[in-house]
């Protein structure tokens, strides 16, 4: 499963059409414990400036041009580490690309391809190609905090975050509207995702699994 179970849910809601889609890996038994939670999970705790949609994207990669209807917060400060850094890097320009698919209404859109491959590319597919069925896309707020990154020598990497999506919607494309929800549990979203360096230096995404209402993220 990719990105964004929770609006994903709220989808399902806005569409004439049932469609079962839920979390992958994720385990609603989880029982929150307060010495569980991820540093930097708070609201108020800023690790990092808010990114603008629109920056420059690293050296090579492809241009990410999103609407200003669309903002983003980056909470996860650099390392230090020149692998480390450039995982995160990467990291951050794939979520944006998968958002710039779902605006573009293309599930075989360039720039999310360029950082995912194998599983994660077919299960990204048909996440966007659902928002694509029901002429629905994104608006609002995103914040990503907590980041956890771990790279080993034979060139693979893991990248685990949290999502905020209490101010992210849903918009259908029809009528322009936001269908607003309210702010749940469920509302905060952890990602884990398998990395390998391709042979263009891309950090790309092979796996990825992710967790609505993990107590990890609550604030």
């Amino acid at each position: 499963m990719t990105r964004r179970p929770t609006l994903l849910a709220a989808l399902t809601l806005t569409a004439a059409a049932a469609l079962t889609l839920s979390a992958c890996g994720s385990d609603d038994s989880s029982k929150s414990k307060e010495d569980d939670k991820i540093a930097g999970a708070e609201t108020g705790e800023k690790a990092s400036p808010s990114t603008t949609p629109n920056e420059p994207a690293p050296t090579g990669r492809p241009k990410i041009d999103l609407p200003s209807d669309l903002s983003y917060t980056f909470d996860w400060p650099k390392t230090g580490d020149k692998d480390k850094d450039a995982v995160l890097a990467d990291g951050e320009q794939s979520i944006k690309a998968v958002d710039l698919a779902i605006v573009n209404q293309n599930a075989l859109d360039k720039p999310y391809l360029y950082y995912y491959e194998g599983e994660a590319a077919a299960s990204t597919q048909k996440f966007i190609q659902n928002y694509v069925d029901h002429k629905a896309a994104i608006t609002g707020a995103y914040r990503f905090y907590a980041p956890q990154v771990a790279v080993d020598e034979d060139g693979s990497a893991s990248l685990s975050y949290c999502e905020d999506q209490g101010k992210a919607y849903v918009k259908d494309l029809k009528t322009d509207k936001a269908r607003k929800t309210e702010v749940t549990s469920k509302s905060y979203v952890i990602y884990h995702t398998s990395l390998k360096k391709n042979d263009k230096g891309v950090w790309v995404i092979q796996k990825m699994v992710s967790q609505s209402g993990s107590p990890k993220c609550q604030p």
